[in-house]
């Protein structure tokens, strides 16, 4: 048994990787200011004697006893990421000297949740992690993408100079339950805007593609990477490889709905990429870690739990 504790643990995939880890004999100490998390993805948990929750903001220092630290604080989506700039990047650089310097003092190993976005738009296809990015540095998503890319490099410095062990991956996009109804994001927005009748709002030709990972997959790689020997820091690519267009996504959505909603489209955000797509050779490797659930099943379990969750 391990303390493992989880910043944004009441968040979209902080909330599934609590449920994991003390499904595993795990105590797990769940960290969140509900900026974007919320305490009804974690209320069935608060019953578990191995599990606690906490609301604290990680751009302030916080003084706990654990072993093992998953720091997945910061806001994700380009809405909630947008809304208040200053504190994005706060969270991502300030969040990150607060939790190094915690797992410095208590010698815990760390794992930071980092993004596909610190590519940027990329001129490499599909994206390894030795390719540096290419990432506007002053641009409206340059709180997200920036940030994230400095607590890379804290991260690394740490490792170097205090030799912290680190573990660092980069996650390209993911879905599931418990994903924020309003985040902007392609997935939740297809699929809300499907349930209620709505049109499809599709940016730009809707020819941009991405890749999908159902977040059960993801969680599973995040357990594997934190199990890796002592050394191994990444980063590491996770995300599934399988590539699909804005366009292909709307019709599978509308198809499992059974909605008459019709497609209209917008001009494409500012610095938006054009393609996403992870190579995932890395992870295969050094965690035997493959995705596992295909984008239909995934959509289906996302389907319902909107359903319900509108429907409440």
């Amino acid at each position: 048994m391990q303390r493992v504790m989880i910043t944004g643990g009441a968040g979209f995939l902080g909330s599934h990787l609590c449920d994991r880890l003390l499904k595993t004999g795990h105590d797990v100490l769940c960290v969140d200011n509900f900026f974007t998390g919320s305490k009804a993805n974690v209320s069935h948990l608060l019953s578990n004697p191995h599990f606690e929750l906490m609301r604290h903001d990680v751009t302030f220092p916080l003084y706990v006893e654990v072993d093992q630290i998953y720091n997945l604080a910061c806001p994700a989506s380009p809405v909630h990421y947008q809304h208040d700039p200053v504190q994005t990047t706060k969270t991502s650089v300030h969040g990150a000297i607060n939790m190094l310097g915690l797992a410095k003092r208590l010698k815990a190993r760390i794992f930071q949740a980092s993004t596909s976005e610190i590519y940027g738009d990329p001129e490499v296809h599909p994206q390894t992690e030795s390719y540096w990015g290419r990432v506007n540095p002053i641009g409206p998503r340059s709180c997200y993408d920036e940030g994230k890319r400095c607590a890379e490099t804290l991260f690394f410095d740490y490792h170097r100079q205090h030799n912290l062990d680190i573990k660092v991956v980069r996650i390209f996009n993911t879905y599931g339950p418990h994903m924020h109804p309003n985040d902007g994001r392609v997935v939740s927005n297809f699929i809300v805007q499907a349930l209620k009748g709505e049109d499809i709002t599709i940016y730009g030709s809707g020819q941009q593609t991405r890749s999908f990972c159902y977040v059960d997959d993801m969680v599973e790689g995040f357990v594997r990477m934190m199990a890796t020997e002592h050394g191994f820091t990444g980063p590491v690519n996770l995300g599934n490889p399988g590539e699909f267009t804005m366009l292909e996504l709307a019709e599978k959505v509308l198809m499992l709905v059974g909605s008459k909603s019709k497609l209209v489209f917008m001009s494409l955000p500012t610095d938006d990429p054009k393609q996403r797509q992870p190579d995932i050779t890395l992870a295969k490797a050094k965690l035997d870690w493959t995705p596992k659930v295909n984008l239909d099943d995934g959509l289906k379990e996302t389907v319902h739990y909107f359903r319900t969750l509108l429907s409440a």
